[in-house]
């Protein structure tokens, strides 16, 4: 797991090494396509689809598992394996998987492990010109952008699992996002009578993640427990926390996710509790920083929304403006079915 207290961020290298990986993996899919599936996967960077996101079933702009053939399958999944961390693509197997769980309960075709969209955006490798990737279905949002061949941002970043914890079947007893509600849970268990009156602040839950699938996400209110205030232990918990969301990343990224975190400061991070404290009823968290949010909602008490916002560098919006000098395209929001 990559430190939040580490030294310095890893060398240049690294992030170009990383890039070139990425770049190299988005090629060989696009190759792997022939030219009517090549035109349907690689879409322009500056179009509204790049920062156009959802995490509900339905259909998206690129190209779904379910078109492409053994070869361009496996070529997918090295483009999905070059940016995400080997934990970060079992979570998201495990994600995938529990589409066959949903079918069985719930009888709708629409889920099914084969509807996850591959999106190339822009020409991958490009030294000037900004190129990014996308890999999106059911519960699944996740976002690469490259500027100028050296600048990398990987948000929004969302992962969701439902059930949250299989109840019945082949598969009963596993949960994707377990540690996601295990470590805010510790968390929550550390806090004394006086910062949980600070961290719980409401009695119910939102339904969903509060940012939803907002293009561009906005700081919420700073509620909650501050971790200035934490004991040594309880904020080694939170950080924890912030490192088991970045770690869903390649360690390049992941470690850049975190550096940015450190520059801005830890003591401004605040962790928010709204609805039930028990296992398997409803509840919602967040963690927040001045340049970050981190959220969990777990509707039902058996569904889980998570998700890692930057407010500035979602879609490499800081990055273009920084070293492009290009103001990306910013959509309204979409109002998501689950």
């Amino acid at each position: 797991m990559v430190a939040l207290v580490a030294g310095p961020a890893s060398a240049d290298e690294a992030r170009t090494r990383l890039i070139a990986e990425v770049a190299a993996a988005a090629n060989g899919f696009l190759g792997a396509l022939p030219p009517e599936k090549r035109a349907a996967a690689q879409l322009p960077f500056a179009g509204r689809d790049r920062t156009s996101w959802r995490y509900t079933p339905g259909s998206r702009a690129g190209l779904p598992l379910q078109d492409l053939t053994p070869a361009q399958r496996a070529a997918a999944q090295r483009l999905l394996q070059s940016f995400l961390s080997a934990a970060g693509y079992l979570k998201v197997q495990s994600i995938i998987a529990l589409e066959v769980v949903l079918r069985e309960l719930e009888g709708w075709s629409e889920r099914d492990p084969d509807r996850y969209w591959f999106a190339v955006f822009g020409d991958p490798g490009s030294a000037e010109s900004p190129w990014g990737v996308r890999v999106e279905g059911h519960h699944v949002s996740l976002h690469v952008a490259v500027i100028k061949g050296r600048f990398v941002s990987s948000t929004p970043t969302f992962l969701g699992a439902n059930p949250a914890e299989v109840r019945s079947g082949p598969k009963k007893g596993e949960r994707a996002l377990a540690a996601e509600e295990d470590v805010a849970r510790a968390l929550l268990g550390s806090l004394t009578a006086e910062q949980r009156r600070e961290a719980i602040v409401d009695a119910s839950p939102y339904g969903d993640i509060a940012t939803r699938n907002q293009s561009k996400a906005n700081p919420l209110d700073a509620q909650g427990v501050a971790f200035a205030s934490l004991s040594g232990e309880q904020r080694k918990l939170v950080l924890a926390l912030v490192e088991l969301y970045a770690g869903t990343m390649q360690p390049k990224l992941a470690e850049e996710r975190l550096a940015k975190i450190r520059r801005a400061g830890l003591d401004g991070l605040r962790f928010a509790w709204a609805g039930a404290t028990e296992r398997g009823r409803p509840h919602y968290y967040r963690l927040q920083g001045p340049t970050f949010l981190i959220e969990f909602d777990n509707s039902g008490g058996n569904h889980i929304h998570t998700v890692w916002r930057d407010f500035e560098g979602d879609f490499g919006r800081d990055l273009l403006r920084e070293h492009h000098g290009i103001h990306s395209h910013v959509d309204g929001r979409h109002a998501p079915r689950r």
